[in-house]
């Protein structure tokens, strides 16, 4: 066992997470890493923001809890057990799986120096790196990520990330309304919502009269789920060399908040 870092599962997380981890595949060498301590060690490089070579030595080897966050994101594994929880607090707050509303936001944010791909210039927020695209539940609850170069606009990427909503399948049968920010307004995004999906765009403005902060309704829900992930310090900052892995570690964010509600 590792040491007490606070990023770890306890015995209670875990026994509600281990049902979802797959199990070792059937023939060649047989699993002998501790699975607790391997989703430990990836929480640790998501919460602290370290390297993978500078995981601490009493966990697994870099290499192999490397190997698992890899091979998970890539068959889709990390996304399939953030679906399961996500179903589980949903029903846990007495709600419906399928959500009838969903909130869209994006987040611009640097990415580091050795980052060059899918990097582009936000003019509006005057930030060179990525952008991130959420669709949450009006829990604050994470359906779908896009994360996309910073230059993308809100309505191509609203466009892109609400195809992944829509392949979701029966997890969003009941989705009806989509909430927006003036971003997204305009005949163009809004009809092609409702002509490709039969969603109902909304669009909720600042009032211009209002200075200072402004609680806009059902905005204000996916604006905390964006604080939410500041609390991860490898979130703070775009370091990943592919923005699949970005979209991975906010899973893992939403994962790690889930199992600690449920838990």
């Amino acid at each position: 066992m590792s040491k007490a870092y606070s990023s770890n599962l306890t015995l209670t997380q875990w026994e509600l997470l281990e049902p979802l981890i797959p199990v070792a595949k059937t023939g060649g060498r047989p699993r002998v890493v501790e699975m607790w301590q391997v989703i430990n060690a990836i929480f640790y490089v998501l919460t602290q923001g370290c390297t993978w070579r500078n995981l601490p030595g009493d966990f697994p080897n870099w290499q192999t809890v490397y190997t698992y966050f890899r091979n998970w994101r890539t068959d889709g594994t990390w996304v399939s057990i953030h679906d399961q929880l996500r179903a589980w607090v949903r029903v846990d707050n007495e709600r419906a799986v399928s959500p009838s509303e969903a909130i869209i936001d994006s987040q611009s944010v640097k990415t580091a120096a050795m980052v060059s791909k899918d990097v582009g210039y936000d003019a509006g927020k005057k930030i060179k790196g990525r952008k991130r695209f959420l669709t949450v539940d009006t829990l604050g609850l994470v359906l779908r990520v896009l994360v996309s170069a910073a230059s993308v606009d809100e309505r191509n990427g609203g466009k892109q990330v609400l195809k992944r909503v829509k392949q979701m399948g029966n997890m969003v049968s009941r989705l009806s309304t989509i909430w927006v920010d003036g971003g997204y307004d305009g005949n163009p995004f809004m009809q092609w919502v409702m002509d490709i999906y039969r969603w109902i765009v909304q669009v909720v403005l600042r009032p211009h009269e209002r200075k200072g902060f402004v609680l806009l309704p059902k905005r204000w829900v996916v604006e905390r789920t964006l604080g939410w992930l500041t609390g991860c310090r490898r979130l703070n900052k775009d370091y990943e060399l592919l923005a699949q892995t970005s979209e991975t570690f906010i899973y893992l964010a939403m994962i790690r908040i889930m199992v600690r509600r449920l838990a």
